[in-house]
């Protein structure tokens, strides 16, 4: 176990590196929070529900042979990945939804030009 978390620190090393912010305000601070999460965080998710989806259809299919019980122990993992892409993917659309609804798009609005005045 222990063996594990070192070779995680080692994995996760450079992307705390890379995550390092020169924080001026909070503003910034959150931005990059923010982009942390987007894109590194979030990508590493979906990587590891795939990655447990892929696990359990080798264990049903090839480790499983006439093993019931790793059968079933792989059809569980298929759907434990499975339900882990749901919910991920359920959440990025309410949060798209509610992007759309209350219009938080990062884009700035145009305004239209003041009318000018003839004197």
């Amino acid at each position: 176990m222990k063996k594990l978390g070192y070779i995680a620190a080692a994995f996760l090393a450079p992307a705390f590196a890379f995550a390092q912010i020169n924080a001026t305000s909070a503003q910034t601070l959150a931005v990059g929070i923010i982009q942390f999460i987007n894109s590194i965080v979030v990508p590493l998710i979906f990587a590891l529900a795939f990655i447990v989806f892929i696990w359990g259809v080798f264990i049903y299919f090839i480790a499983g042979g006439h093993d019931e019980e790793k059968k079933e122990s792989g059809k569980s993992l298929m759907l434990y990945g499975l339900i882990g892409f749901f919910v991920m993917v359920s959440v990025w659309g309410l949060v798209n939804i509610l992007t759309g609804t209350f219009n938080l798009n990062k884009n700035v609005p145009s305004y239209p030009d003041a009318p000018q005045v003839n004197t």
